[in-house]
Order: structure tokens, then C-alpha cells, then sequence
């Protein structure tokens, strides 16, 4: 019989160094350390902040558009065309498309988005008004007078905005026109950007590797692959789905022959970059427009609405998205929430990347804390019991 003589691990071990919650909140902490002590001294930040205020806009056009091109540039590529060539050909492409939307589609959005701008008053104080009426009833005088306060203070939010609005405009022409010369900047170097990503980007994670020694390398260059992998599922996703999700607007508004149809659906094509909750808001002016005109038609818009809904989740999400992230939904609200509120409308936009970003990076970190320490993987069964009993194996 066989006997176990290693030694038993104390107390520390087994409650701090083998535990899986002190470990989490162990390293959490650090972090939290770490970036405590990174704000006491800001000035450290500053060269980054700097820098990404220069080549911050024109890396994320760049970054959308390789996400976009550069399966189409690797299919191209298995039939032995050249990258380059095949870059250029897209090129070309894209800036037709681009000089077709410039002369025609957005016209008519200009048209459409300033006759929507000039009639909406009136179409909200109807609506209100409208509202106002149903709930005549006693029993509903609660929601009518909330109804009445939130009307007066969307009115004087708004007022205040324009008026904020307009004396920064009046006071910080500077500001404006060097915003307006760095967009134009940014838009013109992301070309350049893109071009030599689809050209390079295949090699970027090897190169990037080479910083780190030779043993590491391996494990960086497979979490840099699985990063941008969980990224390029995202981005390429939701652009293609906000695409459907704006033309099959487009289509029924045009078919029930809702006013404003090309600018209700670009606006819904875009919301629908935000999860979840993005169709649920461009429906809000298409409501009220469609209750505008009359009851039918805001009937005939939720009909749009829930035949839009059925597809996009039945078909078109699963079928382009499919469960590449694995999050789940609650935790895609709480992300929502969190990088809303720390970051505003880029981190609704950016959130959900972020995080498969943060996820994948804690992931590998995670392992190998776990091959380090050990102790997380299952025993297996000893081959002599503490009574002397052989096992099946011994018998045999």
C-alpha cells in the first residue's frame, strides 16, 4: 500500500494563495492601486492624451474600415490577386459609393432633416396635446400632470441647450473651426491608416510579439489574435446589422408612406448600434410623427416596428452576429450603463468592444495565474484507498 507523504499546506495556502475570491479581489485591488496612484500624478497621462486627441479619430475610421474590407481583401487574396490591387479595387469602390451618397442621398436627408427640425414642435405639442385629452378622466389626473411637468422641463432643457449652444458658438469660433480643421485632418489620413492595415495587419501581432521574450510570445500573439478576433466579430456585426436594420425601416416606412422615411431609417440604422435599446429609440420620432398624422398610421408604424423586431432577433442578429461575444444580456445593460455614464456616447458605441477587449485579457491573465499557483484543476482518484482497498485497475 501506498502512502502519501506530502506534506500538508497550511492555512495560508489554502485560504488566501488557493482561493479563487481572494485572488479576484486581490487583483482588483492592485488595479485599483495602480490607477490611484496613476491619477495623483495626471501629468503622466498627458503625452497619451495628447496624442490620441491627434491620431484617435482617424485610428477608429481606419479600424471600422479594416473590420469591414479586410475579409474581402483575404477572399480576394485566395484567389491570387495581389492585396494591394485588391485594396486599391475596394478603394475605388468605396469612394463611388461615397461620391453617389455625397450627390444624392444626402440631400435629401438635408431636406427631410430640416423640414422634421421646423415641424417638430408641432408635431410634439400635438402629440402632448393629444395625450392631454385621454387623460381627461380624474382617475388619470397623476400621469396627466406628469405629463404637463415633463413637458415644461423638456422645454426648458431645451432652451437652455440652444442658448448653451449659441454663446459657445458666438464666444469659441477658434475652438469650432480648429475642431472642424482636425476632422478634416483625421478623415484624410484614414486612408493612408487603412491602407497599410489591410496590407500589414495580418503581421501586426507577430510584430507586436517581438517586444516580449521569446518563452511569451507564443501566448501574446494568440491573445492578440483572439482580441482582435472578438473585435472584428463585434464591429463587423453590428455595422452589418444596422445596415439591414436601416434599409428594412427605409422600406416599410416607404411602404406605408410615413413622411421623413430615409431620414427615420438612417436614424434607426444608427441606434441600432447601440444593443438593445437603439431600435427602441429611433422608434420614438417615427411615433410621433406617425401620431401626427393620424391613429392609423401609428398603428401601421408599430406594425413596421414589430415585423422589424421579428426578423432582426429571428434571423438577421443570429445569423450575422451569432454567439461569437457570449455575453449576456443583463451584462451587455450593466456595460451599457456604466460606460454611458463614464464616457457618454462613445462608450455606449465602444462598450461592448471594451469589454470582450478587457474579458479576453483577463481570461488569459486568469490562466495563467491558475497554472502558476495550481490547486484549481480536479484531483483525480487515488489508486489505493486510505483502507488498503484496491481499485478496479489493481484487480485487474
Amino acid at each position: 500500500m501506498k502512502t502519501d507523504t506530502r506534506k500538508p499546506h497550511s492555512w495560508f495556502w489554502n485560504w488566501v494563495i488557493n482561493n479563487r475570491l481572494v485572488s479576484i479581489l486581490t487583483i482588483t485591488l492592485l488595479i485599483l492601486l495602480i490607477l490611484l496612484v496613476l491619477s495623483k500624478v495626471p501629468w503622466l497621462a498627458t503625452p497619451f492624451i495628447l496624442v490620441w486627441q491627434i491620431v484617435g479619430l482617424p485610428i477608429i475610421l481606419a479600424g471600422v474600415g479594416y473590420y469591414l474590407l479586410n475579409p474581402l481583401v483575404d477572399r480576394l487574396e485566395k484567389y491570387h490577386v495581389g492585396r494591394t490591387w485588391s485594396i486599391l479595387g475596394l478603394f475605388v469602390i468605396v469612394a463611388l459609393l461615397l461620391v453617389w451618397g455625397i450627390g444624392s442621398l444626402i440631400p435629401m436627408v438635408q431636406r427631410q432633416l430640416t423640414t422634421l427640425i421646423a415641424e417638430w414642435p408641432h408635431y410634439w405639442h400635438d402629440v402632448t396635446n393629444t395625450v392631454s385629452t385621454w387623460l381627461q378622466d380624474d382617475r388619470l389626473s397623476g400621469l396627466k400632470d406628469q405629463l404637463d411637468q415633463f413637458n415644461q422641463q423638456l422645454s426648458a432643457s431645451s432652451s437652455s441647450a440652444v442658448s448653451t449652444f449659441a454663446q459657445s458658438t458666438v464666444s469659441s469660433v477658434g475652438g469650432i473651426v480648429s475642431r472642424v480643421v482636425s476632422i478634416a485632418v483625421g478623415v484624410v489620413t484614414a486612408p493612408f491608416i487603412l491602407f497599410y492595415l489591410l496590407r500589414d495587419g495580418h503581421q501586426l501581432p507577430s510584430y507586436l510579439a517581438k517586444v516580449l521574450p521569446i518563452k511569451h510570445r507564443a501566448s501574446a500573439q494568440k491573445l492578440l489574435v483572439e482580441m482582435n478576433r472578438q473585435v472584428s466579430n463585434y464591429v463587423r456585426g453590428q455595422l452589418v446589422v444596422a445596415f439591414i436594420v436601416a434599409v428594412m425601416f427605409y422600406v416599410g416606412f416607404l411602404i406605408i408612406g410615413l413622411r421623413f422615411a430615409l431620414l427615420l431609417g438612417i436614424v434607426a440604422g444608427v441606434l441600432n448600434l447601440v444593443p438593445y435599446l437603439g431600435s427602441f429609440l429611433a422608434m420614438v420620432p417615427a411615433v410621433v410623427v406617425a401620431a401626427f398624422i393620424s391613429p392609423w398610421m401609428l398603428v401601421k408604424v408599430l406594425i413596421v416596428f414589430a415585423i422589424e423586431q421579428t426578423l432582426e432577433g429571428r434571423f438577421i442578429s443570429p445569423l450575422v452576429l451569432g454567439s461569437s461575444l457570449k455575453i449576456h444580456p443583463l451584462t451587455i445593460i450593466f456595460i451599457l450603463l456604466v460606460a454611458g455614464k463614464a464616457f457618454g456616447v462613445l462608450g455606449v458605441v465602444l462598450g461592448i468592444p471594451g469589454y470582450a477587449v478587457i474579458r479576453v485579457v483577463a481570461t488569459e491573465i486568469f490562466r495563467w495565474y491558475r497554472q502558476f499557483v495550481g490547486g484549481y484543476d480536479v484531483a483525480t482518484p487515488a489508486s489505493v484507498t486510505e483502507q488498503g482497498e484496491t481499485t478496479p485497475d489493481e484487480k485487474n
